[in-house]
């Protein structure tokens, strides 16, 4: 498959790029930010306060607004909680899937149908223990009318095979512009390879109709699986809409260093764990080359690691600086990194709150303001609220 060339940045634009992202981490998010509530935070384009809108939350991981503004929110250990427009915490909601919380695994993602309105339908994604060890689960249900529970709860797909091991689920969902549901699966850790593999359904990014069947029109792979939109994926964190173009933007966690940006493309490769950046925790190297012919590259890549996590694309008005932003959670570097975009090119990047709070996912809320997940025993809600200057 024809893909188109990928954007690089130069090595000289690179640098000023990081010297420049140095500089605002020092000036708005160095000694500013969740540690100093009511501080101004100055970044490039914008001006801001850091808010905690809500606490008491074990290890948040994924989040949704529903249609009145009120939040949902998973917490890893396996529970879903209803997050009040004042930032009041509902007890656990009740018939949650059980989930294989340990490790990286629990309950993940959560994502509202595009129909919820009408429907009340929503997905999950989650770890689950079945024969043969751990996997990435699919689920859908709705939630009731009292916003007390979920009904009607029913698995759509499980990333088989399983394997013991709690590392790399991936579980970022997504719903694209032509309605069809986009999910994301980790390598699973122990065996890399697995994300070659076109009969594997783990290390890649699945394109699926609402009720969990492939996706018509899906490429047709040499001996794939039919969900298998793209392969090549390790540890996706990150899986975002671009409201300018209608394009999805992957964010892949690497080994040490190899971070990555990645625009999706029917029937991709994104190389793991062939090619790429970064070696293994010991030390010793993975890949092939940093590129090869046939796999795709990414737009943008980090050395060292930045650990990116859950990602937006901001598209409100309190921040008209920010417009057509993609933000993501880091956790190794503990912030928030903004890159702007033009189109489908990355153009700069900017560090904020840098070294601070491990941010799990960033979520952008109908009010226009910005929502940061902290990655803790002692989770947080943290608001990002506009200033004059």
């Amino acid at each position: 498959m024809f893909l188109s060339r990928p954007f690089r940045f130069p090595a000289l634009a690179l640098a000023l790029t990081m010297a420049g992202a140095t500089a605002a981490c020092a000036q708005g998010g160095g000694a500013q930010g969740p540690g100093s509530p009511g501080a101004v935070v100055r970044s490039e384009a914008a001006s801001f306060r850091v808010a905690t809108f809500a606490a008491g939350l074990e290890h948040p991981w994924g989040a949704a607004f529903l249609p009145d503004g009120r939040l949902l929110v998973t917490e890893r250990p396996g529970r879903l909680r209803l997050l009040g427009r004042d930032g009041d915490v509902s007890p656990p909601l009740a018939g949650v899937p059980a989930v294989a919380a340990a490790g990286q695994g629990g309950l993940l993602d959560i994502r509202l149908a595009p129909d919820f309105a009408e429907t009340r339908e929503l997905y999950l994604c989650h770890a689950a223990a079945t024969r043969g060890g751990n996997l990435t689960r699919l689920v859908r249900a709705r939630l009731a009318a009292d916003a007390r529970s979920l009904e009607t709860v029913q698995t759509l797909l499980d990333a088989a095979p399983a394997q013991t091991g709690n590392g790399h689920y991936g579980c970022r969902i997504a719903f694209g512009r032509d309605g069809k549901l986009y999910l994301t699966t980790g390598d699973r850790q122990r065996n890399p390879e697995r994300a070659q593999d076109g009969s594997d359904l783990a290390g890649k990014l699945l394109r699926l109709e609402r009720d969990g069947r492939p996706a018509e029109g899906n490429p047709a792979l040499p001996g794939a699986r039919p969900e298998i939109l793209a392969l090549g994926l390790r540890s996706p964190q990150g899986l975002a809409l671009n409201p300018a173009t209608g394009t999805l933007w992957e964010v892949e966690m690497g080994p040490r260093g190899g971070d990555e940006v990645n625009l999706v493309r029917p029937g991709a490769n994104f190389g793991w764990p062939v090619a790429g950046h970064g070696v293994a925790y010991s030390g010793a190297r993975i890949h092939e080359a940093p590129s090869r012919p046939g796999m795709q590259d990414p737009l943008r890549h980090w050395v060292p690691s930045i650990s990116p996590s859950g990602a937006a694309f901001y598209a409100g008005d309190a921040f008209p600086g920010w417009k057509n932003s993609l933000f993501l959670g880091t956790l190794s570097s503990a912030g928030l990194l903004r890159l702007s975009v033009e189109g489908d090119r990355i153009t700069g990047e900017e560090r904020l709150l840098w070294g601070q709070t491990r941010i799990r996912h960033v979520v952008p809320g109908p009010d226009g303001l910005l929502y940061l997940l902290t990655d803790e025993s002692r989770g947080r809600v943290l608001r990002l609220e506009p200033t004059e200057g």
